[in-house]
């Protein structure tokens, strides 16, 4: 590469002229058979009315293939200027002043990315399709957005919660760039989108019936009430029944009495559908009713099934508005392939982008230095600054700068060359920054090598204990593939105070490419990049025809690779792919795996540990990785393992083809199973590199789907946007997306819900100013609550309720409403329930909490929703309650208030004070005072038995710690449910400085007393706990991938203090990873026989808890 023609910055290698010569005398030869492909006829349609007066201004111009958009508007504004067309216009404005159309099928596109090589865009491949020898392309004034559009965006902003236009804190256009391409996929969604399906969005699971579920059904039938004005109508069906067969079966049931119904003559029973009593839940379409999700809810607890007959609702009301904008290129940030970019064999007048696989220097990085406006109190002295480029979590290269004094400005002004090329460095690479301070001057600089950190802080040396106190990440590829270039100033982020004593701590706020939004405090590096005459394009691909070298290569590596595997090395082979996601691989392992990986590719369980060997710092290896997935049908053929598919999408996967193909899988997911691990799969966008995905094209189109996972996807992210500033703005840029194509009575609905929570955030905050840091809750407190909650004006008069769409809230009753007795001080409400067709005369109950994250709850309680299902698909109902809870915004949320439920404290408090928890007998005899009846009585004790078991199963494989009698808590009918997850693993809560951890789950006497036993003796009860607990937790390894990705993929991006290497390895030591099942067993009965013995200081625990109402220990650290 010539540098005068190339680089700008200060040092460059020149290539010599010989080959300089040599190249172009190869060109000359070559060129006649690339001029095709270089010139494309278009006629440029001008903003300007020609002299006739008869029609627009036009252009002819014969483009060069490989301008950029950015050039060919440059040339036909030069000859509109040479032509002296209206020099009114085309001298008073820039060719920015305009915007690019072109006709699709009828649909206006515009060519939108500037740097975009002309002959990748999607038009030319349109116009060649259409045998088109000339293009048409229209050039109109970039329009402003109507005051109507404006008033819109800032109610979507409210939403929101965060206003989407601002871009004060990017350095690119990364931000509306994908809101333009997001346009899209939603306008293709919308457009294929069933008006009367997602109008009623019934929820519906194609898995089959449990056994246990069936064995409650009559030969196949129920009883099915239905409701129509003051009247209702008994009819048997069978579950194999669709809703339209139970119409019909209901309008011949009651043919003669129509009246009596009000129904008309002139209607039948495809004017009407059939919803669920006091819910919005419809039962609709083709599938039996076996399959809909309320009537298997209806089954498990034993209640009738009631339903209302009415008119379908008019879909009309999911009206969404039309866009202003123009849908954007479909090949808009695609980059072309080698041969289109590189410099090869092109005259120096030829060349307007070049590309970075032609780059064969060094990657270097100018640190100028850094500045904070206030000093850290901090007593080291000396600060350097490490530089490391990592892929995923492996770590390519790594430098880092001379020790400095500690000021509020230090400048090093001194390049880093790292150890890789330019033209290795793979899309989605990260150059992280960090300052560290140390007491002592550091040794020569580290060469960094391949090799996989899982910490993403590499950089302690134990002797110095220098500590990180800031990192920033910026993306060298940006999301137009273009090498990043030029000088930047980037704000740091504050390295968290917990895990600067953790070295291999890992989290996704570390992984972000965002800059730290609060400018006038936060750190900030200034960084030079070196600057070229020219784009620097990544290429997706090479041409292989045109590149012998290469081709050759891969012909020779491909046949070696697909050599038989040698017997001996069959069995090293099915170890490695067998062992779980957590262990590490050992560099012969991962030669192995790539040395074999045509092998591997026949096996879709190998992928994760095949991905995970590839060297992602080396361009060959990642372009034969790719061809690899490209041209191997065994992913796709294979049956859905969601683990599989969950693990290539976690933090060490940055590749957008192992991502894409993770997701292609999930494509095949229901949305039942959507729902199931939407809180999962919105957390695994942050391990993203660029904020537009295939996941997050997923996650979009399946919201657009279903207005029920639309429900949690708009929570879910909301909650993110509040409180994670880290990936603030990705969120920000799907959530918009999807409310732009949600429809006016979703958009309605949410602003319900969002101002019914700032509404009650605001009486939150000042009832808790009333009487902060007390636990105590004065008559008075309560009766300025009530006080406020009459005053609340602007609220709505219903609402959904967030943790469930299904109910709508209506008015508060202000005299059932009261402030809990604890630090936050929760406001405990009741409101009536809002749709007239409820039997319920229970008020819907919401806990509402300001100053406690809950998403950490969220994520405990979906995993045990997800628990839940595994067991279902071995017909083990374990009576599991996972609670709603829900987090609304910064440190807010509301939880569900379980009908009939009481602490396991009170319960112990009721009889006779804080002795209560050393008496055995008293919850089995508050249980046996709730049942009516000895048949009632032993139900609950089986329901008991059952729920106990599954919480003491699930609180163990997940660590869940603090477990005391304020957080247990039971129902009238015997269903045992924990509460209150705010600790796990070592994070647990301790006394006095002494852990209050002293089992592996809670088992005290007074639960084995309700089983029927005490201490070393057993009972048919006990045995079939034991029995219970034992199949739950096989059940749990046969799953044991999928949880732990669940789990670690928790750990990461819900609680940054608990992400060490130790913290993600529990749930190995839980699942008895490696063991045998018969180990496994054994395990688990011995620690069922260890809560057995140490049941009584449990009880002193919770003694201690009664007495002294300790509502927050010290946190301590297990190490």
């Amino acid at each position: 590469m010539d540098r005068q023609q190339f680089q700008l910055s200060d040092e460059e290698c020149e290539r010599p002229r010989e080959e300089t010569r040599r190249r172009r005398r190869k060109k000359a030869i070559t060129s006649s058979s690339c001029s095709s492909m270089d010139q494309i006829s278009v006629e440029f349609v001008l903003p300007t009315v020609g002299r006739g007066g008869t029609g627009p201004d036009t252009l002819l111009l014969e483009v060069a293939g490989n301008w950029t958009v950015e050039q060919v508007k440059a040339q036909v504004w030069m000859k509109a200027v040479t032509l002296n067309l209206h020099p009114e216009f085309y001298q008073r404005f820039s060719p920015d002043h305009c915007i690019l159309l072109y006709q699709k099928k009828g649909t206006v596109c515009e060519i939108y990315d500037k740097h975009q090589v002309f002959q990748t865009l999607d038009c030319i491949r349109y116009w060649r399709a259409l045998k088109k020898d000339v293009g048409r392309i229209q050039l109109v004034p970039r329009p402003q957005p109507p005051e109507e559009s404006l008033q819109y965006q800032r109610f979507l902003n409210y939403l929101i919660g965060y206003d989407v236009t601002d871009v004060s804190n990017v350095h690119d256009d990364e931000l509306e760039f994908t809101r333009r391409k997001l346009f899209t996929p939603r306008r293709i969604e919308l457009s294929e989108r069933d008006p009367k399906l997602y109008s009623m969005d019934p929820w519906v699971t194609c898995k089959p019936l449990p056994e246990h579920l069936l064995s409650k059904v009559n030969n196949g039938h129920a009883l099915v009430v239905i409701h129509a004005s003051t009247a209702s109508q008994t009819i048997k069906v069978s579950i194999d029944d669709t809703p339209t067969q139970v119409l019909a079966s209901f309008f011949t049931k009651t043919a003669n009495k129509r009246s009596l119904f009000g129904i008309p003559d002139n209607t039948c029973e495809a004017d009407y559908v059939l919803r669920v009593c006091g819910r919005d839940e419809y039962l609709y379409g083709e599938k039996p009713l076996q399959n809909f999700n309320w009537i298997r809810q209806c089954l498990r607890n034993g209640e009738e099934i009631h339903l209302v007959l009415e008119t379908p609702p008019d879909p009309e009301l999911d009206l969404v508005l039309k866009e202003d904008w123009a849908q954007v290129d479909d090949c808009t940030g695609v980059a072309g392939t080698h041969e289109q970019l590189t410099i090869d064999e092109k005259e120096h007048e030829r060349v307007f982008t070049i590309s970075m696989w032609d780059c064969n220097r060094k990657f270097r990085v100018k640190v100028l230095g850094i500045d904070i406006p206030t000093l850290p109190k901090v007593p080291e002295f000396i600060v350097f600054i490490e530089a490391s480029i990592f892929h995923g979590q492996q770590l390519l290269a790594q430098e880092r700068t001379t020790t400095k004094t500690f000021n509020e400005e230090v400048l090093w002004n001194c390049w880093l060359e790292f150890n890789i090329k330019i033209k290795d460095l793979p899309k989605g690479a990260r150059l992280n920054l960090q300052v560290i301070c140390g007491k002592q001057p550091q040794a020569s600089n580290p060469k960094g090598s391949y090799q996989d950190n899982t910490s993403g802080t590499s950089s302690l040396d134990g002797k110095n204990k220098n500590r990180v106190l800031y990192y920033v990440n910026l993306l060298l590829v940006d999301h137009r593939s273009l090498l990043r270039q030029g000088e930047f100033i980037l704000h740091m982020w504050k390295m968290p105070e917990k895990s600067e004593e953790s070295s291999s701590s890992i989290n996704a706020d570390k992984l972000t490419s965002a800059t730290n939004p609060d400018k006038a405090s936060s750190m900030a590096i200034a960084i030079l990049l070196d600057k070229y005459c020219y784009p620097v394009v990544l290429p997706k691909s090479r041409d292989l025809s045109k590149d012998s070298a290469a081709g050759g290569e891969d012909a020779e590596s491909g046949e070696r690779g697909q050599r038989d595997m040698p017997n001996h090395l069959k069995k090293q082979f099915e170890a490695i792919v067998t062992t779980d996601p957590l262990h590490p691989l050992s560099p012969e392992d991962k030669e192995l795996l790539w040395h074999f990986r045509h092998e591997c590719m026949r096996h879709p369980r190998a992928y994760p540990k095949l991905l995970g060997s590839v060297r992602w710092g080396k361009q060959e290896d990642v372009l034969a990785t790719h061809r690899l997935l490209e041209r191997c049908s065994a992913w796709d053929t294979s049956g859905l393992d969601v683990g599989l598919a969950m693990q290539l999408l976690d933090c060490h996967y940055s590749d957008a083809h192992v991502r894409s193909m993770a997701v292609r899988k999930l494509e095949t997911l229901e949305d039942d199973d959507v729902l199931r691990y939407l809180l999962q799969l919105v957390q695994a966008v942050k391990f993203e590199p660029y904020h537009d995905s295939a996941l997050v094209r997923f996650l979009l189109k399946r919201a657009l789907r279903s207005k029920r996972i639309g429900h949690f996807l708009f929570w879910f992210l909301r909650s993110e946007i509040a409180q994670s500033m880290h990936y603030q703005q990705r969120y920000a840029v799907l959530l918009e997306a999807y409310l732009r194509g949600c429809g006016e009575d979703m958009l309605q609905d949410f602003r319900k819900q969002v101002d019914m929570t700032e509404a009650l955030q605001k009486v939150t905050r000042e009832t808790k100013a009333m009487s902060a840091d007390k636990y105590d809750v004065t008559a008075q407190v309560i009766f300025q609550l009530r006080q406020k909650l009459e005053q609340l004006s602007g609220v709505p008069e219903s609402f959904r309720v967030p943790y469930d769409p299904g109910l709508r809230a209506g008015t508060l009753l202000i005299e059932q409403c009261k402030v809990m007795a604890s630090k936050k001080k929760p406001l405990w409400l009741q409101f009536k329930r809002a749709d007239p067709t409820t039997l319920s005369k229970d008020p819907i109950g919401i806990i509402f909490k300001d100053g406690d994250d809950l998403r950490q709850d969220m994520l405990i309680l979906q995993i045990l929703k997800i628990m839940e299902s595994i067991w279902e698909t071995e017909s083990l109902d374990l009576c599991l309650l996972p609670y709603g809870c829900i987090s609304t915004g910064n440190k807010i949320g509301m939880i569900e208030i379980v009908k009939d439920a009481t602490t396991i404290a009170n319960i112990q408090q009721s009889v006779v004070g804080s002795t209560g928890a050393f008496k055995d007998e008293i919850l089995c005899q508050w249980l046996r005072d709730k049942c009516v009846s000895e048949d009632k009585f032993q139900q609950a004790v089986e329901r008991f038995l059952f729920s106990c078991g599954g919480y003491c199963v699930a609180t163990y494989v997940l660590g869940i710690g603090d477990r005391h009698n304020d957080n247990i808590m039971i129902t009238e009918s015997g269903n045992l449910f924990h509460i209150d997850f705010g600790h796990i693993l070592g994070n647990y809560k301790s006394f006095m400085g002494i852990s209050k951890e002293w089992v592996p789950f809670v088992l005290t006497p007074d639960f084995l007393y309700v089983m029927g036993t005490s201490g070393k003796k057993s009972s048919p009860h006990f045995q079939k706990f034991q029995d219970v607990c034992v199949k739950a937790y096989l059940a749990l390894r046969h799953h044991t991938n999928l949880l732990i990705i669940l789990f670690s993929m928790m750990l990461m991006t819900g609680m940054p203090q608990l992400t060490s290497k130790e913290d993600i390895e529990y749930i190995r030591e839980a699942l008895t990873v490696g063991r045998s099942e018969d180990e496994a067993k054994r395990h688990l009965l011995d620690q069922i026989e260890i809560c057995r013995e140490k049941g009584w200081m449990v009880q002193i625990n919770w003694f201690v808890h009664l007495v002294l109402g300790i509502k927050q220990g010290v946190e301590k650290r297990s190490t």
